[in-house]
């Protein structure tokens, strides 16, 4: 449920931007998401559907790009990808990290006429 907000959110910004380019309409818009970001590509685009008809993006296609976690261990400094939950340095077994990747959400472009 919590992607309704940020949906709304993405919609308000998507729409500001094309008014100030005096575009008729949106066709795409872009966004990045972390895979920590923990929002739902389809419930975005469900909200998206049910929140754009007669606005500037009636119509416009939602592009998802997704940005795996990557962490760099406190230990020994490795970069790497972890695989699900499991957050063990590969390189040296220490636990944990700092995120590198993996948190954004952002809407990275759109596209108007």
């Amino acid at each position: 449920m919590h992607e309704l907000p940020v949906t709304e959110g993405i919609l308000r910004i998507a729409i500001e931007h094309a008014e100030k380019a005096g575009a008729r309409r949106i066709t795409d818009i872009h966004l990045v998401i972390g895979d920590l970001a923990g929002f739902v590509d389809d419930s975005i685009q469900f909200y998206f559907d049910i929140l754009t008809p007669g606005t500037l993006a009636e119509g416009a296609k939602l592009h998802f790009h997704r940005v795996a976690t990557r962490l760099r261990c406190w230990e020994c400094g490795h970069e790497f990808h972890p695989p699900e939950r499991d957050w063990t340095c590969p390189a040296c077994g220490a636990m944990g990290g700092e995120v590198r990747a993996g948190k954004e959400f952002y809407v990275e472009s759109i596209e108007i006429e």
